[in-house]
């Protein structure tokens, strides 16, 4: 009798396998845009879809066909901004396919990077049962360091311990330095510029010495984490094959230097977002990120999913012709 040998097939051939062979009939189930992005496989991609072209569905599409493709649940991130959508996507797909779609690494930014701090964070001077400060917390240990300083004794006026956590984040979410901030929103604080940023050292510093990350430490920890350690760059990489964001225009800067990182290895990285709407803007996002995409992926393919499910089309109209004309008015 003939002797024949199973073989697992190679991620980069995924692409290989017949639709025959599948349970899900793709093709019928999505127009031709969906299924173009559905389908695609290796390699970066753009997914440009504005509200009401199923951009949902195209996700959940795209979990389920990796999965009959043979890619282990295990080797699929998918990032979004809340983890009831992760959740949603997740539940929806295994609705579709089966539970293995439940199995997929899915959750926020800030959830992945909090599980992946924990087991490396001493690589960067903390140790892993770091506290995590929310927004409030962070706000009242400003507010302790700025009487500890005395700034909050001073004839000038300083700024409340809100305003200067809002500026400490965003500068540290957009990269931007504090004096350019400064310029644009708060030009009666310039002059006192240099007791601001003095006071966000301490605030770094306080962090450090008592083993707490606020929100924003947990992303530009992890990035800085991806950068200097070359080994749980590698691994994490590898692990995590298939990378995949919804709502990226709602990504700021560490975001999108977290996803090209992690997908160092393989380029294995689809976004998907909306160009006309960016919703977080005050969390330091920018639409920017879709702009540059293809610059940061050079092999980017663009899908645009155009065909909209809950409007008709003169409403459409009227809605992009606003949107039009209030960007050349910017």
């Amino acid at each position: 009798m003939k002797k024949f040998t199973l073989k697992q097939l190679p991620t980069d051939h995924l692409h290989l396998v017949q639709p025959q062979h599948l349970r899900i009939n793709y093709k019928h189930d999505l127009n031709a845009a969906q299924y173009e992005a559905v389908t695609s496989v290796n390699g970066p991609h753009l997914i440009i879809a504005g509200a009401g072209t199923g951009k949902t569905r195209t996700i959940v599409y795209r979990v389920a066909y990796l999965i009959e493709l043979g890619v282990k649940p295990g080797s699929i991130l998918l990032l979004t901004f809340t983890r009831k959508a992760a959740f949603e996507m997740m539940r929806r797909a295994s609705m579709l396919l089966d539970g293995r779609c439940e199995q997929i690494a899915g959750g926020t930014f800030h959830s992945f990077a909090n599980n992946i701090l924990r087991k490396h964070a001493t690589q960067l001077g903390y140790e892993t049962n770091f506290t995590i400060l929310d927004q409030t917390d962070a706000e009242d240990v400003i507010n302790l360091i700025r009487t500890r300083m005395k700034f909050d004794t001073k004839e000038k006026r300083f700024p409340r311990k809100e305003t200067l956590y809002d500026l400490y984040s965003r500068s540290v979410n957009t990269l931007t330095p504090m004096k350019e901030l400064l310029a644009l929103d708060y030009p009666h604080y310039l002059e006192i510029e240099g007791e601001i940023q003095t006071l966000h050292n301490s605030y770094e510093q306080y962090k450090r010495r008592h083993n707490l990350m606020d929100y924003d430490d947990l992303l530009v920890n992890l990035a800085r984490l991806l950068k200097e350690s070359e080994p749980v760059r590698a691994v994490l990489s590898d692990r995590l094959k298939y990378v995949m964001v919804d709502e990226y225009q709602d990504t700021n800067k560490v975001q999108a230097e977290i996803v090209k990182l992690l997908a160092f290895r393989h380029q294995n990285v689809m976004v998907v977002g909306d160009d006309a709407q960016c919703i977080y803007s005050f969390r330091g996002s920018t639409i920017e990120n879709i702009a540059t995409f293809p610059e940061e992926f050079p092999e980017c393919k663009i899908v645009k999913l155009e065909e909209n499910f809950r409007s008709t089309q003169p409403i459409l109209n009227l809605a992009n012709e606003i949107l039009k004309r209030g960007s050349v008015q910017k």
